[in-house]
């Protein structure tokens, strides 16, 4: 009887372990108090800021999902994936929401793990020159070095876009990125090619002799960074969709014929476990997609990257989310 009892309390506790397992991911979250998020580490978008502090667009766009689901932006934990092990918080969806590119999730083999969300910024390939160069665009420098991290798709992306103008270029490859920077700023080669975020970052580093550098207007090849979620709820991938619909189309302004701010797309979703007022609170806390933009990668931060192709559309951009027409 004693052996029976311990059987039946043993198969009870599973049995709750299990429910819990396979309750939606609202509820998971709002039971822990925290929304869990994560991505590899790029300049304005996600950063270390200290021994626990993350700072950029991803993580406020994971501010402002706390916000709507939790009633606190500050109510995260922000994971930076360094290691291809690191991509296990995906694989195991320890992570609630993931901030990925088609080639981590190919490299990663995650297509099965992940529903891709909604696009939060466009991300680039790009090159940077001296400021004092008299290259004005990218054909400028066909026929000079280019330094680049060998192996990398920004090696394809120069292939590609030199080859479609059918003119050659001087292949300076490297394996590490301080090598790479500190011969680009002693012009050792002509100009530096990267993601448009990490030029940004590298042009403050002005080396030994205090180079000032300019990123050339043209980028090789634009790629989105999604907004992802595990595919295992439906629910929590429209919550997240919405969220990042909201802060994209709450930069339209307020018109004579069509609403702007909350109002340019409202979501009255009961269905999802989000009360009335749940879009003014994640603008309230995190502002709009231009306000956030501006923080970490605009104007009013270091990296001083202009809006281009991560514009709204309807000022000449790439990024469009529902609104009402």
């Amino acid at each position: 009887m004693r052996l029976l009892s311990l059987l039946l309390v043993v198969l009870s506790v599973c049995c709750l372990i299990r429910m819990a397992q396979a309750g939606s991911v609202v509820d998971r979250v709002k039971a822990r108090g925290i929304v869990r998020c994560g991505s590899v580490e790029r300049p304005g978008l996600a950063s270390a800021a200290g021994k626990e502090l993350r700072t950029g667009l991803n993580v406020d766009v994971c501010r402002g999902i706390a916000a709507a689901v939790l009633g606190s932006p500050d109510r995260i934990e922000y994971h930076l994936y360094d290691t291809p092990k690191d991509f296990d918080a995906v694989r195991n969806h320890q992570d609630d929401v993931y901030f990925l590119t088609g080639s981590e999730i190919n490299e990663q083999k995650l297509a099965g793990k992940v529903v891709p969300g909604p696009t939060i910024f466009v991300e680039s390939h790009a090159v940077m020159t001296a400021a004092t160069s008299t290259v004005r665009h990218v054909d400028d420098l066909a026929g000079d070095g280019i330094c680049f991290m060998i192996g990398s798709s920004v090696e394809r992306s120069l292939s590609a876009y030199f080859e479609s103008l059918h003119k050659s270029w001087l292949r300076r490859a490297f394996s590490e990125d301080g090598e790479m920077i500190d011969t680009y700023n002693v012009q050792n080669c002509h100009a530096l090619a990267g993601e448009i975020t990490t030029l940004a970052e590298v042009r403050l580093e002005r080396g030994v002799n205090g180079l000032s550098s300019r990123i050339l207007p043209e980028p090789l090849t634009a790629f989105p960074v999604m907004a992802a979620t595990g595919t295992d709820d439906a629910q929590w991938s429209a919550i997240i969709a919405w969220t990042v619909h909201t802060l994209v189309s709450a930069e339209r302004p307020e018109l004579r014929w069509y609403a702007g701010g909350a109002g340019a797309m409202p979501v009255a979703a009961p269905e999802l476990g989000l009360d009335t007022g749940w879009q003014r609170r994640v603008l309230a806390a995190v502002g709009n997609y231009g306000d956030m933009f501006e923080r970490h990668l605009g104007r009013n931060s270091p990296l001083k990257l202009d809006r281009g192709i991560d514009a709204n559309q309807r000022s000449g951009g790439l990024l469009l989310s529902p609104f009402l027409e």
